[in-house]
């Protein structure tokens, strides 16, 4: 039996990269994946294609999750097709630059909004569900920027180290029924990606290299499997926050 058999997972922001491998690795993993997208709606469908190909059950689900409307309508619609929800990854966000003396406030509260309240409300609304089923998992993906200072992304910084805190409190509010856990990534590379961005992770990281997909699943593995581990946050990042 395969792992996550029975079970069923949420990914917010599963058309691309790191949410589309993550859907992938959980619905070869046995579990009947929700993918959700907020723009990439040919992308979650193709995601949604390659489960079913591999003999895997899933739907794609649009919504807006700075809406707590949309927000609450996905797991309306979740609830109705598979009646219980195992897994929350809160992996939806947006990454732009702020310096300073530029941002303007409607940056800040996209940034914020969908960095961060939106993983909120995504909790809030998953937690019913994750109790009933005795095993809830949740996973937020933070940053390394909520860990390092940014001073270029300070609205994403700010907002990705708000979701370290709101993973602490989550732990602690939603215990013993659900562990509440992070992921802040370095530089995980994509095939599409430019050419300098790579090279700065590799300076940057001791292990001299930058992540994977596979490096990323392979943490969200661990963390839903992991039943006694909880409010911690996961640095995926080749050592890059090591302090020097």
């Amino acid at each position: 039996m395969k792992p996550l058999q029975g079970q069923v997972a949420l990914v917010t922001g599963a058309g691309r990269r790191i949410g589309r491998a993550i859907a992938l690795r959980l619905a070869a993993d046995g579990a009947r994946t929700v993918v959700h997208y907020r723009r990439s709606q040919e992308e979650a469908q193709a995601v949604v294609s390659e489960i079913v190909r591999g003999g895997g059950e899933a739907v794609c689900l649009q919504a807006e999750l700075t809406h707590i409307a949309e927000i609450d309508a996905v797991f309306k619609q979740l609830e109705q097709s598979f009646g219980r929800l195992d897994i929350l990854i809160n992996n939806a966000g947006v990454f732009s630059s702020t310096p300073v003396g530029q941002t303007r406030e409607a940056q800040w509260d996209a940034i914020l909004d969908a960095n961060l309240k939106a993983q909120f409300f995504c909790a809030q609304a998953a937690a019913p569900l994750l109790m009933q089923s005795g095993r809830g998992r949740i996973i937020n993906f933070a940053s390394l920027g909520g860990l390092l200072a940014w001073p270029k992304y300070t609205a994403y910084s700010v907002s990705k180290a708000g979701v370290i805190m709101l993973t602490r409190c989550l732990a602690r509010a939603l215990a013993p029924a659900i562990t509440v856990n992070a992921i802040a990534p370095g530089t995980i590379s994509f095939p599409d990606d430019a050419a300098d961005l790579a090279e700065l992770g590799i300076q940057k990281a001791p292990l001299r290299r930058t992540g994977t997909a596979e490096d990323i699943t392979n943490a969200v593995s661990y963390l839903i499997g992991a039943s006694f581990v909880t409010g911690q946050v996961l640095a995926v990042d080749g050592g890059w926050s090591v302090p020097s």
